[in-house]
């Protein structure tokens, strides 16, 4: 009764997994590891799913990679603060500002459309990626459809290739959380194993 979609959803997971930029995972590795060796911060943004993912990459960048990493989301008195006193539009970028971005930190979005300023959808992410620009931090992500704003003012940006249209957020929610794996538990860039891992 289900087997149809369970093997045209894997066949989908398959053919996305082929078509990954490997050079722009390659190039976020090395965006981040000259974060890293500049003693710069790394932020990490998202709204719904991409929220979710940010407080769980934040832990694995902290903990396996030994980067110093954050995000607003985890504090949910100053997000909704935030929001409740400016609008939700400015609460990344005005939490940013209080986080004293410098062009040693990087900007990390997981997000599904990546942005779009002229039709208002995530204008959180739009606006907080304008700042980072404006001071200099780098941007990396990973982001389906198009990219959006995160794909034209990123410096690495990994576009989760579109398959099927009805399955765009699941998969590129999925595959944010491969791609930060992947970089996490590369052998030249993790700097801890994992409990499992590490367990004989």
């Amino acid at each position: 009764m289900y087997k149809e979609h369970i093997a045209s959803y894997l066949k989908e997971v398959e053919e996305i997994a082929r078509k990954l930029d490997q050079d722009e995972i390659n190039k976020m590795i090395t965006v981040l590891k000259n974060v890293r060796d500049e003693k710069g911060r790394l932020f990490i943004i998202g709204v719904g799913g991409g929220a979710g993912h940010a407080s769980h990459a934040v832990n694995d960048f902290r903990k396996l990679a030994n980067i110093e990493a954050y995000t607003p989301v985890d504090n949910v008195s100053e997000i909704t603060a935030r929001t409740n006193d400016d609008g939700f539009h400015t609460v990344f970028s005005n939490w940013l500002i209080g986080s004293n971005l410098t062009p040693k930190d990087a900007i990390m979005v997981f997000s599904v459309g990546g942005g779009n300023a002229e039709k208002n959808i995530s204008a959180n992410i739009v606006e907080a990626l304008k700042y980072a620009k404006e001071v200099g931090a780098k941007i990396v992500g990973v982001v389906g459809r198009d990219g959006g704003y995160t794909a034209q003012v990123g410096d690495a940006v990994v576009i989760v290739p579109v398959v099927n249209p009805d399955n765009v957020t699941p998969h590129t929610e999925a595959f944010q959380a491969v791609v930060w794996h992947m970089i996490v538990s590369h052998p030249k860039f993790q700097s801890q194993k994992g409990k499992w891992e590490s367990t004989k």
